[in-house]
Order: structure tokens, then sequence, then C-alpha cells
């Protein structure tokens, strides 16, 4: 194994862990229970939940893998605070959702060899990534990665 090869598995190794992580806390979380507010006037876990579908999202143009698959989830989950929008997808709908996505994405994911990964992404500048080569494809999954894991301990107090 090579060394471009070693550190992609290791970010992916992370991925896929707290990807695994945040699904058994779904499982375990009832429809009802994501309704609630993580704390007293904060976000519910439905609103968590559909962050995270609409971020994962944004992952598929940020890394040049094709258009969004829920991008009516932008609006309601990126743009709007909590309960803001009063019309939003069934804690159902948002199950079916990352479920579908998390497919998508690891099927995208496997089709790149480990150098592509440290190819430029689509939020960065050419001109810019020839002065800072770290804003490249794995960096991206990097701040994801920590992205759900904050989320996930913030679901972890509906528990």
């Amino acid at each position: 194994m090579t060394q471009t090869e070693l550190i992609v598995k290791m970010i992916f190794d992370r991925w896929y862990a707290s990807l695994k992580n945040f699904d058994t806390l779904l499982s375990a979380l009832t429809d009802e229970t994501l309704q609630k507010e993580i704390a007293p006037g904060k976000n519910r876990g439905i609103y968590l939940l559909g962050h995270l579908v609409a971020v994962h999202d944004d992952m598929l143009i940020l890394l040049g893998l094709g258009e969004k698959l829920y991008p009516e989830l932008n609006e309601p989950f990126i743009k709007s605070p909590d309960k803001t929008i009063i019309q939003i997808p069934s804690v159902g709908e948002l199950r079916m959702f990352w479920a579908k996505q998390c497919e998508v994405l690891k099927q995208k994911f496997d089709d790149l060899k480990p150098a592509e990964w440290f190819e430029k992404h689509t939020a960065v500048t050419a001109e810019d990534f020839a002065k800072e080569p770290q804003r490249n494809k794995l960096n991206i999954i990097i701040t994801r990665t920590s992205h759900l894991q904050y989320h996930l301990g913030q679901l972890q107090l509906l528990k």
C-alpha cells in the first residue's frame, strides 16, 4: 500500500465508522423522539437529520461527482433556522433520503482513485489551489466527518 493509499484509507475508515455510529443512533431514536429539541430552545433532531442530508448533498457538487439528490432541502435545512419553515419532509422521508444518499456517496467515492482525492474541489480556484493544495477533495471528507461527529454528539442528547 502506498502512502497515498494509506492516508486515504485512514480518512475513509473514520468517515465510514462515523456513518455507522450515526446510523446506529438514528435506528435507536424513534420518529417521535426526533421531533424533540436537543435542549430547550435548540434544534430538533429532525432538523439535524435534514441538515446532515442537505450538507452531504452539497458534497456531490463540491467533489465534482454530480448534482444534488435533494436540492429542495437546502432552504429548510441550511439557509433557514429550525422551526422557521413550516413544511418540511417527515422523519420517515428524511431517513430514506439519508440511506439513499449514503449509498450514492459510497458508490461515487469507490469510483475515485486515491490520487484523485488530492485534486482540488469545486469551491477553490486553480490559483488558490496552487497556493493551498490542502484545499483538496480529501479535506472535504475530513471536514464533513468532523461535522457529522459534532451533530452525532448533539443527537446523543435525545437518548
